[in-house]
């Protein structure tokens, strides 16, 4: 006998924490980032201007703000998690508005052939960020009577 399951029957759906929605979507982004840096690799002539030099990458301040530029959204993953709902909420707003600018910069700059699948995750990318700001500028309230 197979187990039926009524027609009527409504799927319990957990009201999720603010806190843990905005740690998942940072951690979401990481992994688009770093899979676009890793296809990137694929793209004709890219591996050979890094072993040569030859890159965006080519001196120690770039890759220092490279650096600083991919700490922000990694970090954002356990702030999200252990900040303050004010000055969380004012990081996820800030944050995800300057990564959403500089991914549609990146997508915009980016149209060519071998990087469509950049374009994509840019795209991707300033949806979450979107997703972020959003959720964070939602953030629930708690009435206080006095």
């Amino acid at each position: 006998m197979k187990n039926k399951v009524p027609a009527n029957v409504n799927f319990v759906d957990i009201n999720i924490n603010i806190k843990i929605k905005l740690s998942v979507l940072w951690a979401s982004l990481m992994f688009c980032y770093i899979y676009g840096d890793y296809f990137l690799l694929y793209v004709p002539n890219k591996v050979e201007g890094l072993v040569s030099g030859d890159n965006n990458l080519d001196t120690p301040i770039k890759l220092f703000l490279a650096s600083l530029l991919l700490v922000i959204p990694a970090l954002m993953i356990c702030l999200s998690i252990l900040l303050k709902p004010k000055i969380n909420r004012w990081l996820n707003i800030i944050f995800g508005i300057f990564y959403t600018l500089i991914m549609l910069l990146i997508a915009v700059t980016s149209l060519s052939e071998w990087l469509i699948f950049y374009v994509f995750l840019a795209i991707t990318e300033s949806i979450i960020t979107s997703v972020i700001v959003w959720h964070a500028i939602k953030w629930p309230k708690k009435e206080i009577f006095t």
